[in-house]
């Protein structure tokens, strides 16, 4: 969700592997594993790896939750160990996506890493901080029900939102409730690397209970007299205004911003921030993709493969639509994001819900964001 990125929240099918995390970084750990494939064929390398040690596997990434430590009432990190193969090479920002097995069945979605690349100590770690969403299975499970110990499936780090090294002169970071996770981990990263500078935070949150990892925040603003950190508390003071930022930051146009947070503070941050000409320095990350304007018409949407068919309006989309006569669907972020839904338009056309964009027969859809325009058909 950068440049109007948007930060995928995901959770993917278990029929659909996302990559493995570090493939193609290594050319000679992809040996061993197309190695290791072929020569225990017709069994899965894994039938034999598991033997040893239950985060060796060839076909995906694996790791073990090793901490769970509450942020907040509704929040927790989960400090989890990978597995084989994994490169801790990601950049502060991104995300990762996260497999866990609940009532057999493989549910995944993405988060924000909250580490830091830079290694605080032998052991090598990343973390995930998970609010408890009401309409959230899985990030409830994860704050509520995961235990220490618990193996768990990881996606390969991805994402634009991120601090480059070095970091620029002069930053500003916008945060509000869980939005401050990607940020988390840019801080982290600049305090390890000595390159904290001229950093002012504004992060909102209902109330001072709400404020993740406050401790922490704390400790960097009393350590740090470059770095500025004013925590506004909404229920008190009521959202920020950004028309009146000049009072709180009047240099905000001379430096960078990085913002994420509720989807009304971005929209006010992209607007103000184009509204003066300086888009290219404001870096969105967004936990929702808003939909366009307008209407197609709707159909019938046949998946060729099921040989099932549903007749929907314009405002449902393609997976919707199988979802709902019980055909199963890679998905990921649900958001237009990750790519993890995409299929082929075999025939008919189908709009994007986000821009109203037409796409024909022939090309590759997603399945996500994507309503029939008439009557279609996807290889589903």
């Amino acid at each position: 969700m950068a440049k109007n990125d948007v930060k995928l929240k995901a959770h993917v099918a278990d029929t659909v592997r996302p990559q493995i995390a570090g493939a193609g970084k290594r050319p000679a750990l992809d040996a061993v594993r197309a190695l290791v494939g072929r020569i225990t064929t017709p069994l899965l390398p894994d039938d034999y790896l598991q033997l040893a040690n239950p985060l060796w596997s060839a076909r995906e990434m694996r790791g073990r939750v090793v901490d769970v430590r509450r942020e907040t009432e509704d929040s927790a990190t989960l400090v989890i160990k990978p597995g084989w193969g994994f490169a801790f090479d990601y950049e502060p920002g991104q995300y990762i996506g996260i497999g866990l097995l609940v009532e057999g069945r493989w549910r995944w979605r993405s988060y924000s890493l909250t580490s830091s690349p830079v290694a605080a100590g032998p052991s090598r770690t990343i973390s995930i901080t998970v609010k408890a969403m009401p309409e959230g299975f899985l990030s409830s499970h994860l704050v509520g029900g995961v235990q220490p110990g618990t193996i768990v499936r990881l996606a390969a780090p991805q994402g634009n939102f991120v601090l480059p090294n070095p970091a620029p002169a002069q930053v500003l970071f916008l945060t509000g409730g869980s939005g401050i996770t990607p940020v988390m981990s840019m801080l982290r990263t600049l305090d390890r690397r000595g390159q904290i500078g001229d950093i002012v935070h504004i992060h909102s949150a209902p109330t001072q209970s709400d404020v993740m990892f406050a401790s922490e925040l704390d400790r960097l603003a009393r350590e740090h007299d470059a770095y500025r950190l004013t925590v506004r508390t909404t229920r008190t003071e009521g959202r920020l205004d950004l028309q009146r930022l000049d009072e709180f930051v009047p240099d905000w146009r001379e430096r960078q911003t990085w913002a994420c947070g509720p989807e009304g503070m971005l929209d006010d941050a992209h607007a103000l921030w184009a509204g003066v000409g300086l888009a290219d320095r404001l870096h969105l990350e967004r936990f929702a993709a808003s939909r366009a304007a307008g209407h197609g018409q709707g159909g019938t949407v046949t998946f060729e493969r099921s040989g099932k068919t549903a007749t929907v309006d314009a405002a449902t989309s393609l997976m919707e639509a199988g979802e709902q006569i019980g055909v199963r669907m890679p998905f990921g972020c649900r958001m237009g994001i990750c790519q993890s839904c995409v299929v082929s338009l075999v025939d008919g056309h189908v709009r994007d819900l986000r821009t109203g964009v037409e796409h024909e027969p022939g090309t590759r859809i997603q399945t996500c964001v994507s309503s029939p325009s008439g009557d279609c058909a996807v290889d589903v």
